[in-house]
């Protein structure tokens, strides 16, 4: 191996802390955003016990009894993926769905050597799903978790590269990576490693990175474009990989680009038409060019940024029938708090949320600060006018007495 990641020393997890530090032992946040993220892979033995973030009772749960639909789970073995007719089926009587996951199809490609890939367990697994809103929230960009099912001696996946960052978490059994530096480094998320299978097949015959086996409770980063491959060793293996889909300079330069254009749109000679029987840009282009630096100049991307950041994940659940009783109930002493992942913004006497916008009079905008530091408050003394609005809107929800 040429060159060997950074290794931390043993330790458990505390699980009542920031989720972030939960996986990275023995360094602190400020070193890790500042030697880590984004640039090299980072090896954490013995990070902590997994088994109550996931399991494998937890897999056949969700495989046999939650009538999950494609796309929650793939099948792959040696690098290809199954099919889907191959392992779905009809639900039965009073589930007229023909592609909910057949449980004894996929009993057959398990045992047959294939890996299950349970997908966007942050919308199907309520411990993975806290986690993954926690951790997104603390690294600023949105997180989705996949769990890898593999059985022994077998690999569901040939060498590739992700177009994210991820946090693989060992939750049972062994398995072997080998990971090797990128052929295509930072790739956006058009770029996948598809377009570079070459690269990346010879890439994968020469001397690895790193080459290691992870072992219940290690925590294995990679940044995205570093080539993986992972095979199951002696027994089932289970895996949580928690993909963070970075937001990039490339990103907030086509957010720049969109803004400036929104304010091109309301230029009347920007609008006007080219010359009859042009055959090229010409003259034009220059005055274009000047015209659009000095947009440039003068957008500002931030209300586009927040207001897509918001759309790449979801609030915390919320049941409408608990909203509906404290709704009904509704009294000075009822304790309220602000729904958990809204990505709230207060700008000027707009709140905006992942659930919408709500503007306010200048009477209420001491309430709405207040509702923004996240604790419990008695809806009294918010003003229960204001209160009920933000439950009918979804941005209010009960919290425990």
């Amino acid at each position: 191996m040429s060159t060997v990641p950074t290794t931390l020393r043993d330790t458990t997890a505390d699980s009542g802390g920031r989720v972030l530090e939960s996986c990275l032992i023995g360094i602190g946040r400020e070193e890790f955003a500042r030697d880590v993220w984004g640039r090299t892979p980072l090896l954490t033995r013995g990070a902590g016990d997994f088994s109550g973030l996931f399991s494998a009772a937890a897999v056949d749960e969700l495989v046999s009894r939650r009538g999950l639909r494609t796309p929650f789970l793939r099948v792959a073995k040696g690098g290809t993926t199954a099919p889907e007719s191959s392992y779905t089926s009809p639900g039965g009587v009073g589930a007229s769905v023909a592609d909910q996951l057949d449980d004894t199809a996929l009993w057959r490609s398990f045992a047959d050597g294939s890996t299950l890939v349970l997908q966007a367990l942050q919308r199907t697994w309520q411990p993975v799903m806290e986690f993954a809103s926690r951790l997104g929230t603390e690294l600023g960009h949105p997180v989705q978790a996949n769990a890898y099912v593999t059985p022994p001696q077998n690999r569901g996946f040939d060498d590739h590269y992700d177009v994210h960052d991820v946090f693989v978490l060992q939750v049972t059994g062994a398995k072997r990576w080998i990971v090797h530096e990128p052929v295509h480094p930072d790739p956006l998320r058009d770029q996948p490693w598809t377009a570079h299978r070459a690269a990346v097949a010879e890439a994968a015959l020469g001397e690895a990175y790193l080459d290691t086996v992870l072992e219940p409770g290690d925590v294995l980063y990679l940044p995205r474009g570093w080539l993986h491959a992972a095979e199951a060793l002696g027994d089932v293996s289970i895996h949580l990989t928690l993909g963070v889909h970075t937001w990039t300079r490339h990103a907030l330069a086509e957010q720049l680009a969109e803004a400036a254009l929104a304010l091109l749109r309301e230029d009347p000679e920007m609008r006007g038409s080219l010359p009859l029987g042009v055959e090229g840009p010409g003259e034009a282009l220059s005055f274009v060019r000047r015209r659009l630096a000095a947009a440039l100049d003068e957008a500002d991307p931030t209300p586009l940024f927040h207001a897509t950041r918001r759309s790449q994940a979801r609030p915390a659940p919320m049941g409408p029938l608990a909203q509906l009783g404290v709704l009904q109930g509704l009294a000075p002493d009822t304790p309220v708090r602000l729904r958990a992942a809204l990505d709230a913004r207060l700008l000027g006497r707009r709140l905006a949320t992942r659930v919408g916008w709500l503007d306010f009079p200048e009477r209420d905008l001491a309430s709405v600060l207040r509702i923004l530091d996240g604790g419990t408050h008695p809806a009294g003394a918010l003003g229960l006018p204001f209160v009920e609005r933000l439950l009918r809107a979804g941005v209010l929800v009960p919290a425990a007495s």
